[in-house]
């Protein structure tokens, strides 16, 4: 059978996005009571292309938004202070041109760890008398020799990543049902996990709901009912994405043997001549 491939993704700002729109739209999958009975609250990330939204969620007759409708919006980044980083120091990276800081897999070379153990057993003695990979004593032989396979990815940097969450209704039958789920899903606690390619970031729901409506205008324009949540990430980003130019993932092998060429004549190992009684002397023939 061919063996697995496993593709590692590198962690992004659009890996932290897409995890928390993915985490509000369907491991919450909201559902609140319309005009057109119980369907799903459909949840939108709110970018400057406000006209494909308006033509997605949109009235045919009238050109309104419809609603309920939650809308997601990253609001702020900053860098997370050293003290609550995972990883508070810093890791340099290699000095070479592949780079690469921090070890995520490291695992034997069975193969070449093989070759090694086998080369050194045929140039043993007792492999001449005894079983193999086995001393005179019949004690197994130890490979020293081991080749491990490390790869490293860069190193990660930590940002405190804050999402604002509104909710909007027509009714505040509407607005109860929707912030039902943001109040219960972390349980006596304000902090839960969203995970996306792999990658699991720690995330925390603000205590504050922060409730705006016109119910006290007594004017003519149309009721409305909206909640604002703040959500705080904790997201950490690996690499420059498609900027960086370095590989993304590098593999490197540690030594396990060292070997470097001798000049035998210069250094001395091989004698030029012979000293034939203490007087004459002639070439060295072996």
């Amino acid at each position: 059978m061919p063996s697995k491939v496993t593709i590692l993704k590198p962690s992004t700002f659009a890996t932290i996005d897409g995890a928390f729109l993915e985490w509000a739209d369907k491991t919450l999958n909201i559902h609140a009571t319309t005009n057109e009975g119980w369907k799903k609250v459909p949840v939108f990330w709110l970018t400057a292309e406000r006209a494909a939204q308006r033509r997605t969620r949109r009235d045919t007759f009238s050109d309104a938004l419809v609603f309920p409708m939650i809308s997601i919006e990253r609001e702020s980044v900053t860098k997370t202070d050293v003290a609550k980083r995972p990883i508070p120091g810093n890791i340099f990276p290699y000095d070479d041109y592949r780079k690469g800081s921090f070890s995520i897999v490291k695992k034997i070379n069975q193969e070449k760890t093989r070759n090694f153990a086998n080369a050194d057993m045929l140039k043993s003695k007792a492999y001449q008398v005894n079983a193999p990979n086995k001393d005179k004593f019949g004690k197994k032989i130890k490979n020293e020799k081991i080749v491990y396979q490390i790869r490293t990815i860069p190193m990660p940097v930590y940002y405190d990543i804050v999402y604002t969450i509104n909710l909007r209704g027509d009714y505040q039958q509407q607005m109860n049902e929707m912030m039902s789920p943001f109040m219960v899903h972390a349980g006596g606690i304000n902090q839960f996990l969203i995970k996306k390619d792999g990658y699991v970031y720690e995330a925390f729901i603000e205590a504050a709901y922060n409730q705006s409506n016109n119910l006290a205008n007594l004017g003519e324009e149309e009721k409305k009912y909206e909640t604002t949540i703040k959500v705080k990430v904790l997201g950490n980003i690996v690499g420059a994405d498609k900027n960086q130019e370095t590989p993304k993932v590098v593999i490197r092998e540690n030594q396990v043997q060292i070997r470097f060429p001798r000049e035998h004549v210069i250094l001395g190992d091989i004698n030029e001549y012979s000293i034939k009684d203490n007087k004459e002397k002639e070439p060295y023939r072996p």
